[in-house]
């Protein structure tokens, strides 16, 4: 390797190659999970709460052996992600059509999600039932929320996760370059998934979350995570959508996406360009993301 690559969020360079074959040839190259634990400690890399980014790691070392650069040692155990991303096969749920205005559904409640609870568990079943995507696990941080009426039947799912490493109209409206995106693309997340359920029909409803979320996003990861979001974004694929909740919610459109996903080979895109919406958080989001 004679070249400096990005992956994970991270600048790979020549000597990181060689610290990790190195590392590989040690003891903690006979497992993965040790191997990515040692290095996250060599390199301090760790989230807003001083954890370890392990599982980031691990990712990176895949997509390093996949470029033919090392050569990991097998699987000991099954991978844990395999049982997370098991469908849940069904639950029964009300699908009678909710309609009318909105004032109708108030107070309307935006509720976090934890994880093992029985909320969870109806939220990822109704994302893989009815979200076109799917839903699979979450890796990272995430926040998700299930909105409810006042009678508390399911209405919608929002899921918040990790920012895009890289995203050329963002990071223009933004105004940072590599070392700034690097330090700061924690204080970003990305809404993944947002999906009000087919049989609730309530305009205004969609931006009406958006604007709710956007106002409590911040102080929700704050509080399970240890520091503030200054910037959403979200991808959205024309012309199955035009945006325009968000467009109703302040969201700003600055580009589009070049079809590149977060775990692609580096060779070529993989999905059809997406538009790029953003929220910033705070008054000063950009002059704090570039600092």
């Amino acid at each position: 390797m004679d070249r400096e690559l990005s992956i994970q969020g991270r600048t790979i360079r020549p000597e990181d190659i060689g610290l990790i074959r190195a590392a590989l040839e040690g003891p903690a190259g006979t497992n993965r999970t040790r191997l990515s634990r040692e290095l996250c400690a060599v390199w301090n890399w760790r989230n807003g709460t001083g954890r370890l980014k392990d599982m980031a790691c691990r990712t990176l070392l895949l997509k390093l052996e996949a470029r033919g650069y090392i050569r990991l040692p097998p699987r000991v155990t099954a991978s844990v992600n395999g049982l997370r991303n098991r469908s849940v096969s069904h639950l029964e749920h009300d699908q009678r059509a909710i309609e009318g205005p909105l004032e109708c559904l108030q107070p309307v409640r935006l509720e976090p999600v934890a994880e093992g609870t029985t909320q969870a568990v109806l939220f990822k079943f109704l994302l893989q039932r009815y979200h076109y995507l799917g839903h699979r696990n979450c890796v990272g941080q995430n926040l998700k929320y299930l909105a409810r009426d006042r009678q508390g039947r399911p209405l919608a799912c929002l899921l918040f996760g990790a920012a895009a490493w890289k995203a050329a109209a963002r990071d223009r409206w933004i105004g940072w370059d590599a070392p700034q995106r690097q330090r700061h693309l924690s204080l970003l997340s990305n809404n993944a998934r947002f999906m009000v359920l087919p049989w609730v029909r309530v305009p205004h409803l969609a931006s009406h979350l958006l604007g709710r979320v956007a106002a409590r996003l911040s102080a929700d990861w704050q509080q399970k995570y240890g520091h503030p979001l200054y910037l959403l974004e979200t991808f959205v694929e024309p012309p199955r959508f035009a945006g325009t909740c968000y467009r109703a919610a302040g969201w700003l459109p600055v580009g589009l996406t070049t079809g590149r996903t977060r775990n692609d080979d580096g060779r070529k895109p993989r999905t059809a360009p997406k538009a790029i919406y953003l929220k910033a958080l705070s008054p000063d989001a950009r002059q704090r993301l570039s600092a």
